[in-house]
């Protein structure tokens, strides 16, 4: 009877660690699925034209894949647009000096994008230039 004790406890020990297993791994299947999805290609740009903006920051979102800095724009009616800007990393743009505080709500900022093909308000974010003159550059150059 011992013997058939420690077999079923074995048994059961491997059911669980199996079962164990593949709920690890349809999680980690899971979060790179995500992570693949919310990642894209620049396509959705139009990368052959330069267009400046001028706004009022209203978030800076340090978040990955990408950094997303989003701005009020006044527009020659008067009426406002919020624009979405699309940034690099937030591991690449740290090692360029920016921070999760290089963008603060309030903050009057010129940019220079290039915009969304469809569009929409929005686009990548190229570099900024803040009221002070300070310029951060989003591919390279040094942050603030």
């Amino acid at each position: 009877m011992k013997t058939s004790n420690r077999r079923s406890r074995t048994r059961s020990l491997r059911d669980v660690a199996m079962v164990l297993g593949s709920v690890i791994g349809i999680i980690a299947l899971a979060a790179w699925t995500a992570n693949a999805q919310a990642h894209h290609s620049f396509s959705v740009f139009d990368m052959q034209t330069n267009k400046e903006l001028e706004g009022e920051v209203v978030e800076f979102q340090w978040t990955n894949p990408h950094t997303f800095l989003w701005i009020n724009v006044t527009n020659a009616d008067g009426s406002t647009t919020r624009w979405g800007l699309e940034g690099m990393s937030p591991n690449f743009l740290g090692r360029r000096g920016w921070t999760k505080r290089t963008f603060e709500p309030g903050q009057k900022v010129k940019v220079v994008v290039w915009p969304l093909k469809s569009g929409e308000p929005g686009g990548t974010l190229q570099r900024a230039t803040f009221e002070d003159g300070t310029e951060v550059v989003n591919f390279g150059g040094r942050g603030g």
